[in-house]
């Protein structure tokens, strides 16, 4: 269901400067990693979360363009927390970003409102698929906003 790499679905000049991307995940040194690979493309961290639960709140709060979230969370697992955003907004693009095997996981994701699955031993795959997740849960014309 979802690729092993994601596809390049960028057409130069054509993405956005400003995406407001909202992690949740529990360990720090992740997130400062995915902070890092977010800057690299003038896109912004609006908030970050350590817990589910939390990461739920600041997404109310902050009205992000796109979350990165962890599977493994210390309260709820990552697909409560994907299930109860999609209920708030299911036009936010999801991305699940994971250390278990992405093939196992892709009827779960879908089924809780992720767009793109990602493994963390594949991160150089984020970026793509932040920009394919953009494009499925927006529709092309996302990506010339």
């Amino acid at each position: 269901m979802f690729p092993e790499r994601a596809p390049d679905v960028q057409k130069e000049g054509s993405w956005p400067l400003e995406l407001r991307v909202l992690i949740v995940d529990d360990s720090e040194t992740t997130r400062r990693l995915l902070r890092a690979i977010i800057g690299s493309r003038q896109w912004s961290v609006c908030g970050e979360a350590e817990n589910g639960l939390d990461g739920v709140e600041r997404y109310k709060d902050l009205k992000p363009d796109l979350v990165v979230i962890d599977l493994s969370l210390p309260d709820i697992n990552g697909f409560e927390v994907a299930k109860r955003m999609s209920t708030l907004n299911h036009a936010v693009p999801l991305v699940l970003f994971t250390v278990l095997d992405v093939e196992g996981l892709a009827a779960a994701a879908c089924r809780a409102g992720i767009c793109q699955v990602v493994s963390k031993a594949q991160v150089w795959d984020l970026i793509r698929s932040i920009e394919n997740a953009v494009t499925q849960c927006r529709g092309p014309q996302a990506a010339n906003a």
